[in-house]
């Protein structure tokens, strides 16, 4: 009983948005990161962070 209770707490956690905020954080860092180089920095920046709000917009 304690396993099947286990697993529909841990279902729980892990649907929604805490799936896409998992791939979507990483991507928002690196993106961060990238916008500190002189030239093509805020234009990366801007493109991780357009694919991470089209990450975020997908209905899990």
């Amino acid at each position: 009983m304690f396993k099947i209770l286990s697993l529909v707490l841990l279902s729980f956690a892990l649907s929604g948005c805490f799936l896409t905020k998992v791939v979507t954080v990483p991507m928002r860092i690196v993106g961060a990161v990238v916008s500190v180089v002189p030239v093509a920095g805020n234009t990366m920046d801007a493109a991780i962070d357009t694919a991470a709000d089209t990450v975020d917009d997908i209905p899990i």
